[in-house]
């Protein structure tokens, strides 16, 4: 798994619409101090170096898209990832 969904309205998504994203080994502390509104810890799995971006208001969804891109290709196979140079990415 590289990415979830936590809903506003459970107790996973503390009143926030947000996604958990598997994040390289430093990049969490720099989304969040880039960004301490749109970027956070998330429980459970924030210890392990996933960010959560918060998806409610404004968002850049070329930035989330990337994001999300990202942590997929932390855990995909070599064989995945060359895949993805033939194809239209969400970026």
């Amino acid at each position: 798994m590289f990415a979830s969904f936590a809903n506003a309205g459970n107790h996973h998504g503390s009143g926030r619409n947000a996604a958990w994203v598997k994040a390289a080994q430093g990049a969490q502390e720099a989304m969040i101090e880039t960004d301490r509104n749109r970027f956070f810890v998330p429980p459970y799995v924030g210890v392990n170096g996933w960010v959560g971006i918060v998806l409610d208001g404004s968002v850049d969804w070329d930035a989330v898209a990337a994001i999300i891109e990202d942590g997929y290709r932390l855990l995909a196979s070599k064989r995945l990832i060359a895949q993805l140079a033939g194809c239209r990415t969400l970026r």
